[in-house]
């Protein structure tokens, strides 16, 4: 069963553009860090492997820049040509045209003062892409490759955010859990004998 998942990071060295020659200001960055471990809300940690979105780029040409996860918001989209994305050595980079509109005017000031920088994206995960150590403390989940279906811009620092995704996937964390438990015993009862 395929589980619906959001992440939150920083936005490694943001830019936001302001228009100039009649063109539209463009935000780019890193939506993603590779070989970077993320805690997830104290459960587990995250690393997203190099080559994670590479399928998902070149078969999904419909990926959708939002702000704040709202579907309302679109800031881009690659069908448009208006959301660019790509994998490089380090990440998954995107440049966003902004959209000339009371939402995309208000969210390049937000950003050119500062106040926003986090990014944040949504994905989904097919059995047999990712792998588990749960021998590590805490356990380590390895993104292999992920279906990606949108990009956010928000406003929610990237831990508040992580923990308000993991409430919204209280079975993944039963899941961890259970895990993490069975390992524990399994270790136990290999250290009496």
């Amino acid at each position: 069963m395929r589980k619906r998942e959001m992440r939150t990071f920083n936005i490694t060295k943001l830019q936001a553009r302001d228009a100039t020659d009649q063109q539209p200001p463009k935000v780019t960055g890193y939506a993603a860090v590779f070989n970077s471990k993320t805690s997830i809300g104290d459960y587990f940690e995250e690393v997203i492997e190099p080559g994670a979105f590479s399928r998902t780029l070149s078969e999904n040409q419909d990926i959708r820049a939002l702000f704040n996860h709202n579907w309302d918001h679109v800031l881009g989209r690659t069908k448009s040509g208006t959301l660019r994305l790509e994998e490089d050595e380090r990440g998954l980079r995107f440049e966003i045209e902004l959209p000339n509109t009371s939402l995309g005017r208000d969210l390049a000031e937000s950003m050119q003062r500062g106040d926003i920088n986090q990014c944040s994206f949504g994905f989904y995960i097919e059995e047999g892409k990712e792998m588990w150590d749960y021998t590590a403390d805490p356990a380590l989940r390895t993104i292999l490759e992920v279906e990606l279906y949108e990009i956010s811009i928000v406003s929610i620092p990237a831990y508040e955010e992580t923990e308000a995704s993991l409430v919204r996937s209280k079975q993944l964390d039963s899941e961890v859990e259970q895990r993490i438990n069975i390992i524990k015993k399994i270790n136990h009862a290999l250290s009496i004998k």
